[in-house]
């Protein structure tokens, strides 16, 4: 990395930059890239070591075993199979509607941002970095731009070279106050970016011929500059710099305001050279046992290549050393005697033909092989690949040493399945956060394909209640006020009419009012939006997580949704007749059924089914059996109570029929009134006759009030009665209890006598 000669590693201090001078930032990435030297180098040889195409596809090369690559094919699988399936649900469960809309929104956004971003390319990216190399490092971009009037948003998950990656040399990763990415980009692509942050300072970056991925080149070779993003914790900046531009070319605040500030999760790392950051490659562990197997290999090839059926008989001259030495080298496997002139050297001057003797390079073979196979066993050893991870078992053994190599075989993996599920969860937590801060409503109602009410159509809603009920209490005070006795008992009495029209009224707004109330508890586009903005209340509501990236387990699996059953229907068993005979366990029942359903995983489903049983549990429990005295009590009162009701709407409407007659006979008088001069004497005699009829009417009211009286009194007197035959069986079953005591006591003391 090119550096300005006069400024040293010292100067590496951000906090002095000059505004604009990429120098010290350079400078500070060169320090990193120098502690991180070591690492590069061997990670470099291990990247060989896995896979280099030109070594291995040299037939003139020597002999390997490749037990490394196979190795990391074992390792791969059994630390990550299976791409992350976010989960957002509300960390307190208290059934609140804002909270799980909330969380089902955003876990369904996240959903398909992964979905349709590849995650599981990355996370096998990431697999193989964390197993080969020892790190591993992803880092997700927000792009957002304007369609018209619409904005069109997306996350990227990158998945970042070893070697363009850098951070602060430190401790630990809390301590930790930058990181760095590096981008290869074209001239054209910096001219995009920087042309208005730097003007033509993107010209004066370094590049590199470099082979473009995408190909779309007509050489397959474009040429390239390296450009550091750095994400600077305390002066909370990002600062684009590059090899060769003396200037920055871009400097502001982060797009971005995250939790944790870096766009990227904690690197997913194998094991940590001690207080430090720099990662050890697992290879360099049992390195020295690799190259001990390839040495065994070659011997193993080389004698291999001499254990082949050779004969000598009498023949020219030819020389006896000469004549052994062809015999091992010789290629043709169809020669299979070999002449020789000076037979009798041989000291077999009798036999015809003498053979090779082949035995001691074959025992020799045996051995090495045998010592191979005890070296890989410390290769397994020291990686911790037990032989049932492998697929290789003994038919000797039992089902018990089994389970027991498989599990703690993966005991020795399982902080590497750890990291990954950790980085899985981390890159869940990053995207939940940049949705729920940035996200438009539009955009997030179009990822989740949730029908999610606004705060407009909520008000509309409550506009027609309120309308509906201004309608329908002015039709029923004008089909009231339209007959003539209701007109005749207005006229009369002003204030008992409007004292009646109030009082409708007020029934209809309170009805109003509890409609409106439940209206505004629906968790709207507005509400939720607002919710998952605020980043105060946000972390501590919401519990982010992902589920497990290892393969599923069926045996496992089937083994938990035996326990998940057989835990929740053997506690309904014990718990139902225990509620059947005391109906006042129901919280206690149901509190302890959600304890037992949480601790498993069975999905958002059934533990909404679960909360809601738990709830009607409570409801149903409240109310009172049939068939005891307190269920026929509660029932005689319900019944006189109805009765009283009725009695009172009896009584209302022959209250309104005397009203009515009275207006009735009102009108009849003003009638006759009007005619009083020309039939004086009818008038006066229709005049008596509505005044009996009106006191015909009060008597006949009367006599009415004074029989459901009668009927009331009737039903008090009945639920008294039920009461005392209550009381009274309860104090006959004591009173019997008690003489069954004296009697048992009598008998055991006659016992007791007689004995």
């Amino acid at each position: 990395m090119a550096v300005p000669s006069n400024l040293t590693d010292r100067d590496a201090n951000p906090v002095n930059a000059t505004p604009g001078d990429s120098a010290v930032w350079l400078t500070m990435l060169r320090e990193a890239e120098r502690t991180l030297d070591d690492y590069q180098r061997k990670a470099d040889n291990v990247d060989d070591l896995y896979a280099n195409l030109n070594k291995l596809s040299n037939n003139a090369r020597d002999r390997e075993f490749q037990l490394f690559w196979a190795n990391i094919q074992v390792m791969g699988p059994s630390i990550y199979s299976r791409p992350p399936q976010p989960v957002v649900v509300p960390r307190f469960k208290d059934r609140r509607p804002l909270y799980r809309q909330a969380s089902e929104l955003l876990e369904r956004c996240v959903t398909v941002s992964f979905e349709t971003s590849d995650i599981d390319g990355l996370m096998l990216l990431l697999r193989d970095d964390l197993t080969i190399a020892g790190r591993g490092v992803a880092r997700v971009r927000y792009e957002a731009r304007m369609n018209g009037n619409q904005a069109e948003e997306k996350l990227h998950y990158d998945h970042i070279d070893r070697r363009d990656y850098l951070s602060e040399p430190a401790r630990k990763w809390a301590d930790v106050g930058w990181v760095a990415f590096r981008a290869w980009m074209t001239r054209d692509e910096m001219r995009e970016r920087f042309a208005e942050t730097s003007g033509e300072a993107y010209l004066d970056v370094e590049l590199e011929t470099r082979r473009d991925d995408s190909e779309k080149s007509s050489q397959g070779r474009q040429e390239k500059g390296g450009v550091w993003e750095i994400w600077h914790k305390g002066l909370n900046r990002c600062v684009w710099v590059a090899d060769g531009c003396e200037v920055t070319l871009d400097e502001a605040e982060p797009h971005l305001k995250l939790e944790g500030f870096f766009p990227s999760p904690r690197p997913a790392y194998a094991t940590l050279q001690r207080r430090t950051m720099i990662p050890v490659p697992d290879v360099v562990y049992y390195r020295d046992q690799l190259d001990e197997v390839n040495e065994l290999t070659g011997r193993i090839h080389a004698l291999s290549e001499s254990i082949k059926v050779k004969g000598f008989y009498p023949a020219g001259a030819t020389e006896i050393g000469d004549a052994v030495e062809g015999a091992l080298k010789a290629a043709d496997n169809r020669q299979v005697l070999v002449p020789i002139s000076n037979w009798a050297a041989f000291g077999q001057s009798g036999d015809t033909i003498i053979w090779l003797p082949i035995d001691q390079i074959a025992q020799t073979v045996v051995s090495l092989v045998e010592l191979r196979k005890a070296v890989i066993d410390d290769v397994y050893q020291i990686m911790g690949l037990s032989d049932i991870m492998r697929g290789s078992t003994v038919a000797s053994e039992t089902l018990g040493a089994q389970e027991l190599k498989s599990q703690y075989g993966s005991i020795r993996i399982r902080d590497k399945q750890a990291e990954l599920v950790r980085m899985a969860r981390d890159l869940v937590r990053i995207t939940a956060e940049i949705m729920a801060e940035n996200f438009q409503p539009d955009t997030l109602l179009a990822m989740s394909q949730l029908e999610i009410e606004t705060d407009e159509q909520i008000t509309q809603k409550a506009q027609q209640i309120q309308q509906q009920a201004a309608q329908q209490l002015q039709a029923q005070v004008q089909q009231a006020m339209s007959s003539p006795e209701a007109q005749q008992a207005a006229q009369q009495d002003p204030n008992a009419a409007q004292q009646m029209i109030q009082q409708a009224q007020s029934q209809m707004q309170q009805q109003v009012q509890q409609q409106i109330a439940q209206l505004q508890e629906v968790p709207t586009v507005e509400k939720v939006v607002a919710f998952l903005r605020d980043q105060r209340i946000r972390p501590f509501v919401l519990d982010i997580e992902t589920d497990s990236t290892i393969a599923p387990d069926e045996d496992a699996a089937k083994q938990r949704a035996t326990e998940y059953v057989t835990a929740v229907g053997g506690f309904m068993g014990q718990a139902l007749p225990l509620l059947q005979a005391d109906p006042s366990a129901a919280g206690v029942i149901a509190d302890t059924l959600r304890y037992v359903a949480s601790q498993f995983r069975a999905g958002r489903q059934m533990e909404a089914s679960i909360e809601e049983f738990a709830d009607q549990m409570k409801a149903r429990a409240s109310q009172p059996q049939q068939g005891s005295p307190e269920a026929q009590a509660a029932k005689a009162e319900a019944e006189a109570k109805q009765q009283e009701a009725q009695s009172r709407q009896q009584e209302m409407q022959a209250k309104a029929q005397i009203e009515q007659q009275k207006a009735a006979a009102d009108i009849q008088l003003k009638q006759a009134d009007l005619q009083a001069k020309q039939f004086d004497a009818e008038a006066r005699q229709a005049e008596v006759n509505g005044k009996l009829e009106i006191i015909a009417a009060e008597r006949d009211a009367q006599a009415m009030r004074h029989g459901q009286e009668m009927q009331k009194g009737e039903l008090e007197l009945r639920k008294l009665s039920l009461d005392i035959e209550a009381k009274a069986s309860a104090a006959d079953n004591a009173q019997r209890m008690s003489d069954a005591k004296i009697n048992q006591m009598a008998a055991s003391s006659q016992n007791n006598g007689e004995a």
